[in-house]
């Protein structure tokens, strides 16, 4: 049975602050993957990728999608390089509906602007819009097989859940 609610897309789209919203709107659990992480490992994602390198997040992140995909009633936030795994990506799919949240490149780049924060950005220095606009590039293909996107650029947050909610209603029915 498929339902979950998975929100996906590039870091600084909005996943966990909406996720916390949506799920309080439909009175499900929320968990953030990078979250869930950080809690298990004691320890941030930058200092994660810092000391054992993404190869070890991205297996940790693994783990994890398996663990909450089998898991039901919950809305989950992806890390924004979650879904370029193929199994991730299948067995998130297989546990709910998946929604991407898109915003323009330009937005991202303020939206995470703080260094520290964004190990995938973190090396850019005056690149980092270029390299958002290259990574973007990389991860449409996943994006795109979301059963649903949101343009979060211009909608405020309200706007948003209204929407993700409306096409959850037409989904189930």
């Amino acid at each position: 049975m498929k339902d979950n609610i998975i929100l996906t897309g590039f870091m600084g789209t909005g996943k966990t602050s909406l996720g916390k919203l949506l799920a309080t709107k439909l009175g499900r659990p929320f968990v953030d993957i990078d979250k869930k992480i950080e809690s298990e490992q004691k320890l941030s994602i930058p200092k994660i990728f810092e000391r054992y390198g993404e190869k070890h997040f991205r297996e940790l992140e693994r783990i994890a999608v398996k663990e909450l995909s089998e898991r039901r009633g919950l809305v989950i936030a992806t890390g924004g390089g979650t879904i370029k795994d193929e199994e991730n990506l299948r067995l998130l799919k297989d546990s709910g509906v998946m929604i991407c949240l898109t915003t323009e490149p330009e937005e991202i780049f303020a939206r995470t602007a703080r260094h520290g924060e964004r190990p995938v950005l973190d090396g850019g220095g005056n690149e980092r819009l270029e390299t958002i606009k290259k990574l973007l590039a990389e991860r449409k293909q996943f994006y795109d097989r979301a059963d649903y996107q949101v343009d979060t650029t211009n909608w405020s947050p309200i706007q948003i859940i209204d929407d993700i909610c409306r096409y959850l209603r037409k989904f189930r029915s």
